[in-house]
């Protein structure tokens, strides 16, 4: 059957575009992970002379554009990367629904999630976008909580800047025992940097600061405040910080 000159033109159109989008992802999965053996690299070589190993991690990223690629999230654990940042809310798998009027918790320091699915949902107060939303268990109970917005067909997804797709305890496997063990424990202690100690207790709200070798920072804990004073990047005052 000979095909008409327009529908072979449209065939072509869309082959091109197809190769065009293949092309531009091969070129991104290139990127990362030519950006992974050169952070190991770096790493190796910052050991070796005694620079900051932390600064040469480059987590892995999922560069999701759409529900179908966000679902990635569900092929392996992921990790929080700032606990007591993001709300978390009841899901009803039947309705296909967040209450999000009946926040559930927060999501913890580098708590381990799989997640089991990605959908969007309404919007609540915004009805020209829907939420994608991230889904996952705890305790027999279904939750979900916020990883984008898709807006006029056009997605906006964050979760690259939320989670870890790699074991964090592998990222940092350079630092010592003891600091892993004060972080299983939710505890800050004298000498461990910034990163550490939102590993352990979650996100930190910055005093402005004129010097730039102290820095004050305030966590809300979970409801247990703390303020920690760094100087030159190691903790050194740690106390109860003030109530939010």
């Amino acid at each position: 059957m000979e095909i008409k000159p327009q529908t072979r033109r449209r065939i072509q159109l869309v082959l091109a575009a197809a190769i065009v989008l293949a092309g531009g992802r091969a070129l991104m999965i290139y990127r990362a992970r030519h950006a992974e053996r050169t952070a190991a690299e770096k790493q190796r070589q910052a050991k070796e002379t005694g620079l900051n190993p932390d600064y040469y991690v480059i987590p892995k990223k999922l560069h999701p554009y759409d529900v179908k690629s966000a679902r990635e999230l569900t092929k392996q654990p992921v990790w929080v990367k700032e606990g007591y940042r993001y709300a978390y809310y009841p899901y009803d798998p039947a309705r296909h629904h967040a209450d999000f009027k009946q926040q559930a918790g927060w999501l913890g320091p580098i708590e381990k999630l799989q997640i089991k699915d990605v959908v969007t949902d309404v919007s609540p107060g915004a009805p020209d976008q829907k939420q994608v939303m991230a889904l996952f268990d705890r305790d027999g109970k279904h939750y979900a909580f916020p990883i984008g917005v898709l807006r006029s067909g056009d997605y906006q997804i964050y979760s690259d800047e939320m989670l870890y797709i790699q074991d964090p305890h592998e990222l940092y496997n350079h630092w010592p025992a003891d600091v892993w063990d004060a972080i299983s424990r939710h505890e800050v202690k004298p000498g461990m940097n910034e990163l550490q100690a939102d590993f352990a207790i979650g996100m930190g709200v910055p005093h402005k600061q004129d010097n730039p070798d102290t820095k004050v920072v305030d966590y809300p804990n979970g409801g247990k405040p703390l303020q920690i004073t760094y100087r030159n990047g190691k903790a050194t005052d740690i106390k109860p910080g003030p109530a939010a």
